[in-house]
């Protein structure tokens, strides 16, 4: 064959292959002597994320992760560009109040809608700040107190609910309950209106948009271009629905805000309360513009809903499985008098504990937290990072830590009786540093009140297998957030 090819060709070809042997050896070398080369990892995460991305459109990256950790410990190479971090203080570094190590915006910008930034999803130092400084008041231990009734009626309303369905079902879906329950909550305490959903045993408009679009939000993190494109108004199969029902989130957010305003405005001295009140009634030394409060109501929903209603029902779930844990917390709870309200409950050790517990074993959010490394590298558990890569922290390893927590995949409240520092430093089932989820005290709130009208209401509850319910509906499926798999939790309040 060779003999049909001319001299000059064959020279031409070789220098080609020398070439091209070049490049690929020069590749290779340049990734071998990447910093991010010497972190231990799986030899593929040398090359390519794509299997990260991958793992993570099928809810299994946070598993995934944790099975690295175990392998190569507390810091393991994800991609060429990403590391994941466990290790005790090099978390308290990389989520320390100072932010030195900012949120990363290939992550966070692919969550919001086009043209917003709000205080979740900013990677702007300042412009979390000063958002902060403005809206977390409200949501401190002393002023949530007058925003105590609302949060008790909706609790109410939904034992009452799980009661009815049990009646006519046999069963209560305590995760259709405690969903609606919060979601009205966090509605009526930011546009000063539920709703309605325990009303109406379903969801309504806004809440199913807003199902659709967080459907779709692995893959917004996963190919952020794809989302950005969308978002410009591009027809990308499979994005570009989110992208619309996000506006009409954002559309119900404005009407319900200006409505809500009109009525402070009207009527200043008897303004029905909400987190936003002192905002509308200029109570404030500097103001927020319509159109960032309008950015912030959107994330107080989205936070304040789906989180608490996971932690809500899978401590009901955990609780009923053993009858031991059951009883102990039923003869705590009895213990308050019967016109009880959250102060009562404060003080309440073992469902502290229960609590607790809960919120590590199940984090509502257990997911990757991506930081960018700050100019100038650092030293993270003995591993140098160069500026500019990402590192994450994931809640559901740093809760499985079994140097930290013995046995950590059994929920034990006891273990909470005596919690040691690093028990304390190593849960973050609500974020950590200056970027804490501002409204845990409230979570925390409603978590006391459900979990306790709850078992006062049905001290002999139950799960289920009516329906055909098992254990495998309630495997968490680790997204950002980790709802059960099955979607439903089926209780039997006897």
């Amino acid at each position: 064959m060779t003999d049909f090819i001319s001299p000059a060709w064959q020279q031409h070809a070789s220098l080609l292959l020398g070439l091209a042997g070049l490049a690929i050896v020069a590749y290779v070398y340049s990734i071998l002597s990447a910093p991010l080369a010497k972190i231990p990892g799986p030899w593929h995460s040398l090359f390519t994320g794509q299997l990260i991305k991958i793992y993570g459109l099928q809810g299994k990256r946070t598993r995934y992760v944790h099975s690295l950790h175990q392998k190569y410990g507390p810091v393991v190479r994800l991609s060429p560009r990403e590391v994941d971090v466990t290790d005790l203080p090099s978390v308290k570094e990389i989520h320390a109040v100072k932010a030195t190590y900012t949120k990363s915006p290939h992550f966070y910008h692919a969550l919001r809608a086009p043209g917003t930034e709000n205080v979740f999803s900013t990677t702007d130092v300042f412009f979390h700040r000063r958002h902060r400084k403005l809206l977390q008041g409200p949501f401190s231990e002393s002023s949530l107190k007058t925003l105590q009734p609302i949060i008790e009626a909706r609790v109410n309303m939904a034992i009452d609910r799980m009661a009815e369905e049990m009646k006519t079902r046999q069963v209560a879906d305590v995760f259709k309950w405690w969903l609606f329950m919060a979601t009205d909550v966090i509605g009526e305490l930011t546009f000063g209106e539920s709703f309605r959903m325990l009303e109406l045993g379903k969801k309504n408009e806004y809440s199913l948009n807003l199902e659709q679009a967080a459907a779709v939000g692995a893959k917004r993190t996963a190919f952020p271009l794809l989302a950005r494109l969308a978002s410009a108004g591009l027809p990308i199969p499979g994005f570009g629905d989110s992208t619309r029902l996000i506006r009409n989130n954002e559309k119900f957010a404005t009407e319900s805000l200006q409505r809500y305003r009109k009525l402070v405005r009207e009527n200043p001295d008897q303004p029905i309360n909400t987190l936003f009140k002192k905002v509308f009634k200029g109570e404030q030394q500097e103001e927020l513009t319509l159109r960032e409060l309008i950015d912030s109501a959107q994330v107080y929903i989205i936070a304040g809903s789906d989180t608490t209603a996971l932690a809500l029902t899978y401590l009901v779930w955990q609780v009923c499985c053993s009858p031991e844990i059951r009883d102990r917390l039923v003869q705590e709870l009895q213990q308050v008098p019967d016109e009880y309200h959250d102060d009562d409950l404060q003080h309440l050790a073992y469902l502290q504990q229960v609590i607790e517990e809960t919120l590590r074993v199940y984090s509502p959010a257990p997911s990757a937290l991506p930081r960018i490394v700050p100019q100038g590298g650092s030293t993270l558990a003995g591993q140098y990072l160069p500026g500019g890569a990402i590192v994450s922290t994931q809640a559901f390893s740093l809760h499985r830590n079994p140097d930290i927590f013995p046995d950590p995949d059994t929920f034990d409240p006891d273990r909470w009786a005596h919690p040691t520092k690093a028990m304390k430093d190593s849960m973050m089932p609500f974020g950590g540093g200056s970027r804490i989820c501002m409204g845990l005290h409230l979570a925390r709130i409603e978590l006391r009140l459900g979990i306790a009208r709850f078992f006062r209401a049905f001290p002999h509850a139950k799960v289920s297998t009516r329906e055909g319910f098992s254990d495998q509906d309630m495997v968490q499926m680790l997204f950002f957030l980790g709802p059960p798999k099955g979607k439903r939790c089926l209780i039997e309040c006897a």
